[in-house]
């Protein structure tokens, strides 16, 4: 048994299977996830998650110095790659959104360490029975979303970051009745 929403296709099974709601502590994943999540905003996770390895290709595997040092001529490229969400603002806020945690990076912060220090290092984990109960957002994701919105991070809104926040494992919201909670 797994959450209703993965068995779309065997790329969703594998996603949900084995990344979604695992707790993680790797810096380039959370950047890669979040910028996902942003290019994801207004579509399906589906559409995304079939683009996920044309994203890595044109993102340079999410290496977060790279991205941050995307030229105009990078970001021109960007928005010509058929294989990605092709949006001026959502590559522009990637590119930003690097850029802001090299910022921290160069101030001895990991932006991993920063999202969990908003639960204390410890995954919430949620009981819920049917997918209709696991709220769009919560005062959790608002309250991070203001606090990335005031640092200068760009489509992160409180809906964005509850998703990042399911994805990365800081909320756990497998079905009880889910065989990979």
């Amino acid at each position: 048994m797994r959450c209703a929403w993965a068995d779309s296709s065997e790329a969703m099974q594998q996603y949900h299977d084995t990344e979604w709601g695992k707790p993680s502590h790797d810096e380039r994943y959370f950047f890669e996830i979040l910028t996902l999540e942003g290019a994801q905003a207004g579509l399906s996770w589906a559409t995304i998650i079939n683009r996920r390895k044309t994203y890595r290709i044109a993102y340079d595997n999410f290496d977060i110095d790279k991205v941050a040092d995307f030229d105009a001529n990078k970001r021109a490229e960007l928005l010509e790659d058929k294989g990605i969400i092709r949006n001026r603002l959502k590559v522009d806020s990637s590119i930003n959104n690097a850029k802001i945690i090299q910022a921290m990076h160069k101030k001895g912060e990991n932006f991993f360490e920063y999202i969990w220090n908003f639960v204390d290092n410890q995954p919430i984990i949620n009981h819920y029975s049917d997918m209709n109960q696991v709220p769009a957002q919560t005062k959790l994701s608002q309250q991070i979303s203001k606090d990335l919105k005031k640092r200068g991070f760009r489509f992160v809104g409180p809906t964005i970051i509850y998703s990042f926040l399911q994805a990365v494992g800081v909320i756990n919201d497998h079905l009880d009745s889910c065989d990979f909670k």
